[in-house]
């Protein structure tokens, strides 16, 4: 019987979180962004925490380093282990959860995560068991989504409608400097932040609500939990697409996020 009061709501993610795939795509770039400002070199050690598709895994064996990938979706391993033997990248993708890192105390030089670690829901634990298995001097970085913009108050919407249970974080929080230091405390140093954008085609702030639906876990979740209250379905869609109009120009949705760095201690 397990512990982890957090057990069915980490059941209910790895489901949600299973039709990310056709997405992942408009990670790459953001991967290799955080591998360039993580400051990752060959022969580093390098662990990718909620690694997904494996987009920044296989973006750092590109670049050298020997890269394993943790997540809680097989679906998305899978793709993560087809994504790595295209290239003949050989990657230990395995299943697992952030809050539970199965590897040795300081196994790795370099603990990142993409949009990954921030929906463990103790943001406490999840940290505590990166920085476990990082190294002295090592590096952790990660990317996050701010509160103030648009993917930090699309997941605060979802929110409004269908709450986490009680004692789960917000996942935008990670993406708040201040809370960043904070969590970090003082295991680490030389605490680093750097802003960039993810660029998100599409031809119009309703087709983004509908992309969201197929491919994001937990509008996905709130949409078949609405699929019987019609009316307030069409009111969150209808709250989400006025949200994207702010952030859409050119067919593009702009979707700033915060990329942090730091060395252990």
């Amino acid at each position: 019987m397990t512990t982890d009061p957090f057990a069915l709501f980490k059941a209910s993610q790895r489901e949600a979180w299973a039709i990310f795939a056709p997405t992942a795509v408009f990670t790459t770039p953001c991967a290799a962004a955080l591998i360039e400002f993580a400051e990752v070199r060959a022969g580093e050690n390098v662990l990718d925490v909620g690694c997904g598709t494996g987009v920044v895994a296989i973006t750092a064996a590109q670049a050298g380093a020997r890269a394993k990938g943790l997540d809680l979706s097989p679906v998305l391993l899978a793709d993560a282990r087809r994504n790595a033997a295209l290239i003949n990248a050989d990657i230990e993708f395995i299943e697992g959860d952030a809050e539970a890192l199965p590897y040795p105390d300081a196994s790795f030089d370099v603990v990142l995560s993409q949009f990954g670690h921030m929906f463990a829901p103790r943001p406490d634990i999840a940290i505590a068991e990166m920085l476990r298995v990082l190294k002295k001097g090592g590096r952790i970085a990660f990317s996050t989504w701010p509160p103030e913009l648009m993917v930090g108050k699309l997941f605060a919407l979802v929110a409004s409608y269908l709450p986490p249970p009680p004692g789960a974080a917000a996942p935008p929080l990670w993406g708040d400097p201040a809370v960043i230091i904070h969590r970090l405390g003082d295991a680490v140093e030389n605490i680093e932040f750097q802003r960039d954008e993810m660029r998100f085609a599409t031809l119009s702030p309703r087709h983004y609500v509908a992309t969201m639906e197929l491919t994001i876990g937990p509008v996905a979740k709130l949409v078949s939990a609405l699929a019987d209250d019609p009316a307030r379905l069409d009111q969150f869609r209808g709250e989400l697409a006025k949200l994207v109009e702010t952030y859409f120009a050119r067919n593009i949705v702009r979707q700033s996020f915060l990329m942090t760095r730091a060395t252990r201690v």
